[in-house]
């Protein structure tokens, strides 16, 4: 059973658009329910005793929103981490962000750093949230940075590990994804590898405690080979 431990469930929060869409409100409006799902969803993690949640936030992809949408969700990230700043710290909980965070506007950049600075020596629980991230970018990444300190050949798993946004960062155990859709969208490519899934149909706005519940449920009726017969 330890092998099994859940150390690390990786989230990715989907169908806040479609959520909105169903019920004639726009898509900004789904994105402000999805910050309460995330809300409940962490305080579900850490009375179930879960020490590390990662939430797929904002992919490489997802620049190809329409711009408006883009501006929304970056505000909405802005205000929520200058909200929750203190209760991360009074719940003595630490936040990480994982991504090619250069690539975001500066006074983003100040923002996540100052937020990893102030709760770096948080032990509780660790929440990672992926920005700007994307599992074939953060490979890419990883390998040109190895080729520019020149790292000799050949490359084992636990060198170019050192070389990804979080080398400290356990593999996931879990993936949870909502909304219905069967695949991955390019998160924890490298980390997943040998991570359980689990997909629910509902939207991630809807997303509660008992959905966790089920899920964690589920992943502990399973048992992991780790490619072994």
């Amino acid at each position: 059973m330890e092998e099994n431990r859940l150390n690390h469930i990786g989230i990715i929060m989907d169908g806040n658009r479609r959520w909105a869409r169903s019920r004639g409100l726009p898509a900004i409006l789904g994105h402000r329910e999805g910050i309460k799902a995330v809300e409940r969803t962490l305080i579900a993690a850490k009375e179930l005793g879960i020490p590390c949640v990662s939430l797929y936030a904002f992919s490489t992809e997802n620049w190809k929103r329409p711009k408006s949408e883009v501006l929304g969700l970056m505000g909405l990230l802005k205000y929520y981490l200058k909200l929750k700043l203190k209760e991360l710290n009074q719940e003595n909980a630490r936040i990480r962000f994982a991504g090619n965070i250069s690539a975001l506007s500066e006074d983003i950049q100040e923002i996540l750093l100052d937020a990893e600075q102030k709760t770096r020596n948080n032990d509780s629980m660790q929440l990672v949230v992926c920005l700007n991230y994307g599992g074939r970018q953060e490979i890419l990444d990883a390998v040109n940075k190895m080729i520019g300190d020149g790292v000799s050949l050949p490359v084992t798993e636990d060198v170019f590990r050192q070389y990804l946004y979080l080398p400290d960062l356990p593999d996931p155990d879990l993936l949870i994804r909502t909304s219905g859709e069967l695949r991955m969208s390019n998160f924890w490519l490298w980390q997943g590898s040998y991570s359980e899934y689990y997909f629910t149909d509902k939207y991630w706005p809807d997303f509660g405690k008992p959905d966790l519940e089920m899920a964690i449920a589920d992943y502990y009726r399973r048992e992991r080979r780790y490619g072994k017969a």
